[in-house]
């Protein structure tokens, strides 16, 4: 066991080395500081105004770094989030088969499915410290500009969120949400995990497992196949929002969590079986 954790140690130390890696942080950066300055400079506020007063509630008491961070992070989660995950993804197998280094590895007394275990498990902790960063930049920059105070997260549509709560109450479930996030997250990375496993290229399996994303975010948004949602993986994808939910779901949050486990357990090993049957070392 303790090589096992001394491998996965150098696998964290190799996956937070390259430049690559910190794309997506810089990009969060970036994307997070235009929009606090499109928030805090645009009519954005009174139409937040408008619709928490017409509920009957106060708005100057909502209109917070809370509030703002949610609204933040919705686009950002959608757009950003599996482009970053998929390309940490499609490289962890197939880059090191272009390089030549896989072969090297696979010279030392140590079996694939280990092999492929240790990286999977050094992808996921990306995932989780890319989700707690994109979390974290955004409430402390949603600070920098706006006042602390209650939360108010009003998402339409098919989620139907609508949801005001206080300041503590707010930020736990707003920390709450990113751990839904975070599984989200290694979904997206596990698909690109998956495809990179075969005999392609990075860029290749970044762009299968965004296109499997992008497929499933259409076939939901198609009205002819409102009753098929259930099939796309990306609506699951949507119950971080449903934690902001008062009373919360119990019973649909575990059924979207046990979705996610499932399509990553298979996922893992579908990759494992087209891993095994290549032929690497000739």
């Amino acid at each position: 066991m303790s090589l096992f954790w001394h491998q996965l140690r150098n696998e964290l130390w190799k996956l937070f080395g390259k430049k690559r890696t910190y794309i997506g942080f810089g990009a969060f950066l970036v994307a997070q500081n235009a929009m606090l300055l499109a928030f805090r400079f645009s009519d954005w506020q009174s139409g937040t105004v408008r619709l928490l007063e017409g509920n009957g509630y106060l708005a100057g008491d909502y209109i917070s770094a809370l509030t703002v961070a949610v609204v933040m992070l919705i686009p950002q989660i959608i757009l950003l989030m599996p482009l970053y995950a998929c390309l940490v993804g499609g490289d962890m197998v197939a880059k090191e088969s272009e390089d030549g280094t896989l072969r090297m590895i696979l010279c030392r007394p140590i079996s694939r499915a280990r092999l492929l275990a240790v990286k999977w498990l050094a992808g996921l902790v990306f995932c989780v410290i890319l989700v707690a960063s994109l979390g974290l930049m955004a409430l402390v920059f949603a600070r920098i500009w706006f006042p602390w105070g209650g939360m108010f997260v009003f998402v339409p549509g098919p989620v139907r969120v609508f949801a005001v709560l206080g300041a503590w109450e707010g930020l736990g479930l707003f920390a709450v949400s990113h751990l839904m996030l975070a599984v989200n997250a290694c979904t997206m990375f596990g698909l690109a995990f998956m495809f990179s496993c075969f005999n392609m290229k990075p860029a290749a399996a970044t762009i299968l497992a965004l296109s499997l994303l992008l497929l499933s975010l259409v076939m939901e948004a198609m009205p002819f196949f409102e009753e098929y949602q259930q099939l796309c993986l990306t609506h699951h994808f949507r119950g971080w929002l449903l934690v902001f939910n008062e009373p919360l779901d119990w019973l649909r949050m575990l059924q979207i969590l046990a979705v996610l486990a499932g399509v990553n357990v298979t996922g893992f090993l579908i990759g494992l079986a087209g891993f095994h049957a290549r032929d690497i070392k000739s």
